[in-house]
């Protein structure tokens, strides 16, 4: 017979989204791997971290205090965002202190005041995203740039933690990396227009329109291929990477706001082409790695 995780488990798993955990662990793991160049317990926990008890946090808080429109929202409930009952918020938030709390400590420890500064800039926007008296991912242009830094920061910490050489080829791999967040969090709001709006939530693309957004955000990864032009070998190679996000969501150019459910197709390719340019990233690290 096979076992069944219990219903709180599978609901907080559901609510740390799975299939993301990657976009946030990945970015920690190679900044300080490839800084240090070695696997330390610094390089273990600081992935762990990042991997389960940040998307957690920064997931499960957002699906308790966005519960009223992911009613609304027929993609939640599934890979795409936990719909928790009202009975299990208290018991998400609690698991995303607790399970966050002891690491932060250990990397507080092993850290430096600069290393703590940049950590605690990375939690506060994961916090900040989402709570009442904040919700920034409520304030049009400064929600897809906060849901950036959730992706950017680990990168970013990693550097500082690790002590890295800031060069200008490094800023803009950052500054490439920042765009593709701000793309990919405009892209992802357009195919929840309406229900944002019946739920009178603001956003990028309840402001300025499905279309606009949908143009925003190609404008923003073809600009984090065209940052990766100028930094050396082989990363500008990584410029190609734009263009099948480019790709995916150019049907939607011209969408209506009232059609911009039809744009959760793309979405769906959107999280597939993340996996496929994920490991060519890596491909391109290990070479670069290989090379210095």
């Amino acid at each position: 017979m096979t076992a069944v995780a219990p219903a709180p488990f599978r609901q907080l798993l559901l609510a740390s989204r799975p299939l993301s955990w990657i976009n946030t662990a990945f970015p920690f793991a190679a900044a300080y791997l490839l800084t240090t160049g070695r696997v330390d317990a610094t390089f273990v926990v600081g992935t762990v971290f990042f991997l389960i008890p940040y998307n957690l946090a920064m997931y499960g808080i957002n699906d308790v205090f966005d519960y009223e429109s992911d009613l609304r929202n027929p993609r939640k409930g599934g890979a795409e965002g936990a719909l928790l009952d009202r009975s299990a918020h208290r018991r998400t938030l609690i698991a995303a202190v607790v399970s966050t709390v002891p690491f932060v400590v250990y990397l507080v420890v092993v850290g430096s005041p600069l290393s703590w500064l940049v950590l605690a800039f990375s939690l506060f926007a994961v916090v900040a995203y989402s709570v009442k008296g904040l919700r920034f991912k409520e304030v049009p242009f400064l929600d897809s740039a906060t849901s950036s830094v959730h992706f950017v920061s680990p990168a970013l910490y990693g550097l500082v933690l690790a002590g890295a050489v800031f060069t200008p080829a490094l800023w803009l791999v950052l500054l490439a990396f920042f765009l593709w967040g701000v793309g990919s969090h405009a892209f992802g709001a357009v195919q929840d227009v309406v229900p944002d709006r019946e739920a009178g939530i603001a956003s990028i693309a309840t402001a300025i329109g499905a279309a606009a957004t949908v143009r925003l955000a190609m404008a923003a990864w073809a600009l984090a291929g065209v940052a990766m032009l100028f930094t050396p070998w082989p990363g500008p190679l990584a410029a190609l990477l734009a263009l099948p996000y480019l790709a995916a969501a150019a049907p939607y150019r011209s969408i209506a706001d009232g059609d911009a459910a039809a744009a959760n197709r793309g979405w769906r390719r959107f999280l597939w082409i993340n996996y496929a340019c994920g490991f060519l990233v890596t491909m391109l690290l290990i070479w670069w790695a290989a090379i210095r």
